[in-house]
Parts: C-alpha cells; structure tokens; sequence
C-alpha cells in the first residue's frame, strides 16, 4: 500500500490550504502542536517529524517556507532515483514548488494540487519542461531497464537530437516531439531510440528501453528448494520465450512457500513484490491450467501452484504464455494480463513484524529506523503506556493496546497480524532487545504452536529489528560517563527469574567490580530486592561509590540525581528509575550547586603516568 501524502503545517494561516490540498489528493493533515488546530495528527518537532516521513517514504507537501524542509532533509539527500515527493506551497496556496522526488511523482502531484485547488505549479525539472515527460521516471506499469543511461539521452535531446519510437509507449506517443520508427531523420542530425517491449533488449547511451509490467511468475517449489535451481528455472522459462524480466510485475505463490528462502532472494533480485494466494484462490484457477494435478492437490489443496498463482495474479483476461516447467525440485510458469498489471491488487504480501525500540520516550532519541518502520506499518501493537508516547506518530492506524503484565498477549496478536499479510510495529520502550519484546517475540517462535507457540502463518511472517536508545544509555548520557568502562546490567525483578540466582548475578558482578545497572529495582508489591542488592554490593566496594538515579527520561518529570551506595534509600527509588551502581574506579566530579559528573575512567591516567615516567 503506497503511503498517502502528509500535508505538513507549522502555522494557522496555512490551515486552509492545507485542508484544499488534503481533500484535493487524499492527504492527511499534520499539524504543528501547540500552534495548528483540529489537524489529523499533531507532531512536536518539525524537522525530525519531516526526516522521519521522509525516511518511510511518505509523500510529503509542506505548507510552509521550502527552506524549511530544504534545512530538515539536507543532510538526507543521497540518490535522486531514491527520493520520496517533496513539496512546499504557500501558505495562501496560490504556488506549488516541487523541489524533491521530481521524476518519482513530485512534478505530477504538484501539477495534479494546482489543477484542483486552482493554484500553479512551478516545474523546474529540466526534461519535464522542455521535453514534456520524464524519461528516467515513466509512469506506473512501464519500467525503464537501463536508468544509468537517461541521462545521457535526455542530454542528447535537449541538445536537439531526434527522438524515434519503437513499440508502443502510450505515454510518449501522446507528446507532438516524438517521432515514430518509420520517420527518417534529417541527414546529419543524431538520433536516440525509446524501445517499449516485453522483449530482452540491450539499451545503450542513445537507447532507453521500456517494459511493461505485464507477466506474473508463477512458482512452486519443495521445501528448502536451493536458490540457485529456482533462479536457474526461472530464468531459463523467460529466456526460452523471449521475454525480459523487467517486464515481471510479481512473483507469485501459495502462501505456504511465504518464507521459502530461495522465492525471497529471487523476488529481491529481480526488483518484484513476492505475492501469495492461498489454496482456495488457486483451487478456484483450476478450470484454466494446462497441467492440473491430483497429486499436488492431496499435498497442499490445490490442483497446481506455478500456473495458477501466475493466472491468479493477471486476472480473468490474462492467459498463459509459458506453461509449468519443473526441475527437480521447483515448477513455474508466466501468465500475460490484457493490461498492467497492479501488484497490490493481487493475493496478499508476506507478513511483516518490525520490533519496534523507541528510546526512552522523547522523539528526539527515536532513531530514523524506528520512525520509518512506525510510519510503513498498518497496525502497531504495545503497552498502552508506549502507544501513548508515540501517539502522534501512529495517528490514523490500527492500534491493539495491552496492559501492564500482558507481554505474551501482546507479542502473540503482533504475530498473528503479521502472520494475515499485515505490517505490523512491535513497540517498546528503550531497546527492544534489552528487558523488552525482542526476546519474546523469539521464544513465541521457538515455542511447539500447541504449548504456547504461534501458528504456522505466524512463523512464516517477515521480523526485523531496529536499536533504540537504553535507558542505562540515557541515564548515562545525563550524568556523564558511568559507563566508560566495564558494565553490566541486572533485572531485580523475580517475576520470570528466581531471586537466586538473580543474587548470585549481582555477587558475580561485584566480585568482577563491574559498574551494575539495575532494571525494575522496585515495584509496588517488590520493596525488598534493591536493598538486598545494596548489601552485596557494599561487601566488594566502600559506602561512597557513586550511584545515579534516573527516572522519567526524555519524558515529563525527568529527574537524575547522585546518591551513593551507602545512603542510596528505596523510598528514592519507583519502578521508572534505573539505578546505577559505580565500580570502585567510579567518580564524582562536584560542581557546587549543580548535579555532580559521574564517570569511570577507562585507566588513562596510568598511561598517562607512565608516559611522564618515561619522560623523567
């Protein structure tokens, strides 16, 4: 699903064209919190709000100066064939300046915003303006196979070169500057050649060639099928009928082969989205295959998977070019639609799962990751408590809310979504591997499905993982350097983990003389743990040892403050404070009034004395 247009507005004169613009194009209006009323969603810092939009590929159209969003996304700015629309209006609306994404939409939504609202685009894409089209970005359902090559020949036309057309690109035949194949040119004159084909032709330089996004690749294959027979068959199949992969608008398949490895790579390599249908939408293809069999059906539901996944995704009008063709472990076969066709119409993605680690709670410290995996998912899935953190970001999905204590609940539905073809975010506070869901999400995995696993859909679906910000790494930050050297981190919490052993934990790390970060030092019901901890940590290291208290960070009602171990009081202590515990090498440098710095030094100042020794 393409990600609708986010209108951005930073002030309220800019309202009224915002809500044009959002009814004109089927935006959603971001407004600026604190300054811009009755907005869809609200956001507190523009410029991260703007990175992170642009990260996930969201259109974006700011109602607002383009210096602005020149400023936010500069240092962003890497390859333009890359680059999601950007736009910026005047706050009346009367101009619409596409200044990112021109040839990836940019210029056409500018033109399409002036249409409806009445307002004038200002196009400065040099091969919009003079050539009327943009040769290195055609329209959906063609793609261009040698993109690295249109430069050169738009350079060429602009210099007066002639263009000829082969084949039938309905989008150049429109444009009174084309010629056709049958046209001679002047004498003397250079010319450059524009091919549409479903063919495999080289282009050069002076060549740009077009496929249309036509054929859908049906495949099959036995469990583990290795990658380099699937793509050898794959490839033999369209070589042997003379057509290009560019012209490939999915691969497709029954859902059970959603994490086949070997349909993945093959997928990727050839730049296509991997399509699924399950068995009863294949079954339903049956009257149309050419090689229908009884023995695939009593394997998975389903009279044939290659050729009926490819007639599955070209539709009632498509028909097949390259019936099933088999190996010794894989089967497929290519279907022509009557038109182009739309990947996203056609069976379902595989799921995805994006673990989620947002920091610990200011936008600020929420990676671009993160916000681009928050921004492309449909539905996201959390304590009730981090949903609300990242509210303005998740405005418009899906939401499942869970409470506190539900962690398998919550990670199990973050599957199963996934497991229905969803996108789904998985979020957490500070880093999601750390005392958060990463773990879980894996043991649900490792887990048999009729012992508190998930289904089979579940375990095919797509995870990833981004880092977020700790919150041993935040206190750190506010405090100084606790962390300079050597650390770990300990949960006091004896819900999952029998308190022996987490006291064996912790007289392992004051024996290692480790600086110790305590998780979940307390709750409402646990009052005791952190004091037992501080007994055994005061046997290895004296009664000053420094320790930092830090609660609410990057949220309201941040505190961090130093105590040391030997009058550190649980009464100072809640259950959204982390607890450092120096090393015996840990200090704490006064500054009078203010907050002491604490840091561990890493054993500088022996070599630095050992260099002045040397000296001497």
């Amino acid at each position: 699903m393409e990600p609708r247009a986010a209108i951005i507005v930073l002030s309220p004169s800019g309202m009224n064209a915002a809500r044009r613009i959002a009814g004109a194009i089927g935006g959603r209006v971001h407004g600026l919190s604190g300054r811009v009323m009755a907005a869809d969603l609200t956001f507190e810092d523009a410029s991260e709000h703007i990175r992170t939009l642009f990260a996930a590929r969201t259109p974006i159209v700011g109602v607002c100066a383009a210096g602005i969003l020149i400023r936010a996304l500069g240092h962003m700015l890497e390859d333009k064939r890359e680059e999601s629309p950007v736009l910026a209006v005047s706050a009346d609306g009367a101009h619409v300046v596409p200044l990112l994404g021109g040839h990836r939409g940019a210029n056409d939504l500018a033109r399409e915003i002036a249409t409806r609202i009445g307002s004038t685009a200002a196009v400065t894409t040099a091969g919009d303006r003079v050539l009327g089209v943009a040769l290195d970005e055609p329209p959906k359902g063609w793609r261009l196979a040698n993109p690295d090559d249109a430069k050169s020949v738009m350079a060429a036309l602009l210099a007066g070169a002639t263009p000829l057309i082969e084949g039938e690109p309905h989008w150049l035949d429109q444009r009174d500057l084309w010629r056709r194949e049958s046209v001679t040119p002047p004498k003397g004159m250079k010319e450059v050649r524009l091919i549409a084909t479903e063919k495999p032709v080289a282009g050069d330089s002076e060549t740009l060639v077009y496929h249309p996004k036509t054929l859908v690749v049906g495949v099959g294959s036995a469990r583990d099928c290795g990658y380099d027979e699937l793509r050898g068959l794959v490839l033999g199949a369209l070589a042997e009928a003379d057509l290009a992969s560019g012209s490939i608008a999915a691969l497709a398949t029954l859902d059970l082969k959603a994490d086949e490895a070997a349909m993945i790579l093959l997928a990727e390599e050839l730049g296509v989205p991997l399509r699924l249908f399950d068995a009863a939408a294949l079954e339903a293809e049956t009257p149309r295959l050419a090689n229908p069999s009884d023995v695939v059906f009593a394997e998975v539901g389903c009279h044939g998977v290659a050729e009926a996944a490819a007639l599955a995704g070209v539709g009632e009008a498509g028909r097949l070019v390259v019936e099933k063709r088999k190996s010794a472990n894989a089967t497929v076969a290519i279907a022509r639609a009557e038109g182009f066709v739309d990947w996203r119409r056609i069976g379902r993605p595989r799921g995805r799962l994006s673990i989620v680690g947002i920091g610990p709670g200011t936008a600020a410290w929420r990676t671009p990751e993160a916000g681009r995996m928050i921004a492309e998912a449909d539905a996201v899935v959390g304590y009730s408590l981090y949903l609300d953190i990242v509210a303005s970001a998740i405005a418009g999905k899906e939401r499942h809310d869970y409470p506190l204590g539900a962690e398998e609940d919550r990670v199990r539905a973050a599957l199963e979504l996934a497991g229905e073809g969803r996108n789904v975010a998985l979020i957490s506070s500070g880093d999601a591997g750390i005392y958060a869901m990463g773990a879980l999400v894996y043991e649900l995995l490792d887990r048999p499905g009729n012992d508190g696993g998930v289904s089979d859909a579940a375990r095919r679906v797509e995870i990833v993982m981004t880092p977020g910000i700790s919150a041993l790494q935040a206190a750190a930050a506010r405090i100084g350097a606790p962390l300079g050297h050597d650390f770990c981190t300990i949960s006091l919490s004896d819900l999952l983990t029998p308190w022996e052993v987490i006291e064996a934990r912790i007289a392992a790390a004051a024996a290692g003389d480790f600086v110790v970060a305590f998780y979940n030092p307390v709750s409402q019901r646990r009052r005791t743990q952190l004091e037992r901890a501080r007994e055994i940590l005061l046997r290895r290291r004296p009664p000053e040892t420094p320790v930092v208290l830090a609660s609410n960070l990057g949220r309201p009602g941040e505190a961090v403050r130093v105590t040391t171990l030997g009058t550190l009081a649980i009464d100072d202590v809640d259950m959204l404070t982390i607890v450092l515990v120096g090393s015996t090498a840990t200090r704490a440098i006064a500054r009078g009034a203010l907050t002491p710095y604490v840091y561990t030094p890493r054993g500088y100042a022996a070599k630095h004395a050992a260099v002045e020794a040397e000296k001497a």
